[in-house]
């Protein structure tokens, strides 16, 4: 099985892309993407390793998000699409922001089902003091939309100029969170201010990777340390690289998840 699917899951649209048969890898994108952001890495894989990618629920081309949205829901869309690929073997997911902070909760939920995963600037909670301001930027992008935020913080603070490089993969970027439904980017920020992570770290059995970004001032290197080591099989490797590492320098990131890849488990 190839190319780009539909299948539905728990009453949910997911649109996906499979390369070869059963997975051995699943990419889980960030807030706002789609599973257009591993096309980088997807060509610095080796080309006979299983991998398949999805549209996140609100995300993509999948089903957007209308009413309630809880971490759990994203859980069940994950392991709904698994067993519709006839993934039977454990796999190494791997994800970036919130896509990460999916992966490490399906790995605690589901520990069964997962070989390794790779947590690329996993998003990790939002502190109580701060839950407030953003519940309040999530009302605004469902009234305002995306584009005040898009160029007016997020890519500023997540995408320094010295990662500019090729601006064709900036601009693709960047117009593909412009074209976000707000209302399903809300609901996945709500989502996450809900989730608990507070013993997330201890609770993963497989082996873990986090890999930091010396260049991403939203979540420094030392927090993403400090999380991996709370882990009984977690390390934290930095890379010259940003927030959205796997956009912005896959290469590096298929460097370092590839040891996991080769021997998971």
């Amino acid at each position: 099985m190839s190319g780009m699917q539909f299948a539905d899951i728990g009453g949910v649209s997911l649109h996906f892309r499979q390369r070869g048969a059963a997975p051995r890898l699943v990419l889980l994108h960030e807030m706002g993407g789609s599973l257009e952001s591993w096309d980088g890495l997807i060509h610095c894989l080796p080309d006979d390793l299983p991998v398949l990618r999805y549209d996140m629920r609100g995300h993509g081309r999948s089903e957007k998000i209308r009413g309630a949205f809880a971490m759990r829901d994203a859980l069940d869309d994950l392991l709904g699409l698994l067993d519709r690929v006839g993934a039977r073997e454990p796999v190494v997911l791997a994800g970036m922001a919130v896509g990460a902070a999916v992966a490490l909760h399906f790995a605690v939920l589901h520990p069964e089902r997962v070989a390794g995963v790779v947590a690329c600037a996993p998003a990790t909670g939002v502190p109580l003091e701060r839950r407030e301001m953003v519940l309040a930027l999530a009302e605004r992008a469902e009234r305002e939309g995306m584009r005040w935020l898009v160029d007016g913080d997020m890519l500023p603070a997540t995408w320094p100029q010295a990662l500019r490089g090729n601006m064709e993969v900036f601009d693709d970027f960047r117009g593909r969170h412009l074209a976000n439904d707000p209302a399903s980017y809300a609901a996945t920020w709500r989502m996450l201010v809900a989730a608990d992570f507070s013993d997330i770290p201890e609770r993963i059995t497989c082996p873990a990777l986090v890999l930091a970004g010396s260049l991403d001032p939203a979540r420094p290197p030392a927090v993403h340390a400090a999380f991996a080591a709370r882990m009984s099989r977690g390390r934290c490797i930095t890379l010259e690289s940003g927030h959205f590492m796997a956009v912005q320098t896959p290469d590096l990131v298929a460097e370092a998840m590839a040891p996991l890849l080769a021997t998971p488990g």
